[in-house]
């Protein structure tokens, strides 16, 4: 009976990973950087008075700093003899990347770009009103601004399935 619960527990648990949206988002004007696992982790990029940057991960109710920057650099491995094998590389093809690709949805995608140059700003201007009616939303300026958001979502079963769909 208790093997059964924790089996209904730990299959429970695998349903609700495997349907859990992972998060993309990123916005140049408000400076977020971050990719989510709703619910359960969360790992933003921000920017550091004393570092360049630093990785906050926040995991269910505990945040962790990590700062990359500072371990560039420091340890120095020494390289082995390899010995020579014959394993099979298994290489991810363009058609393979495209099909996990498609498995991401764009649930919200602004551009706002100014070029400096404003010939270049008025050649573009057709262009980004004839993607703003068909993909996003996409503007120019003139006024020296540049914007971009861009929130992207996925599961990890449609990415699973999509390995399990190829067909090669």
């Amino acid at each position: 009976m208790v093997l059964a619960v924790f089996l209904l527990l730990f299959l429970s648990l695998l349903f609700y990973l495997l349907l859990t949206p992972i998060d993309l988002f990123i916005d140049t004007n408000s400076n977020q950087y971050y990719i989510q696992l709703r619910g359960l982790a969360k790992a933003s990029v921000e920017q550091h008075k004393a570092d360049f940057l630093r990785i906050k991960l926040h995991v269910f109710f505990m945040n962790f700093y990590f700062y990359p920057l500072t371990y560039i650099g420091l340890t120095k491995k020494k390289k082995k003899i390899k010995k020579k094998t014959t394993k099979k590389k298994r290489k991810i093809g363009i058609i393979k990347f495209l099909s996990i690709l498609k498995t991401f949805k764009v649930k919200r995608m602004v551009m706002e770009i100014d070029t400096g140059d404003c010939i270049l700003n008025a050649k573009l201007y057709p262009l980004f009103l004839f993607l703003n009616h068909h993909v996003g939303n996409f503007k120019i300026n003139f006024e020296e601004k540049n914007k971009m958001v861009l929130h992207v979502q996925n599961r990890p079963l449609n990415i699973i399935k999509s390995f399990i769909n190829f067909k090669t």
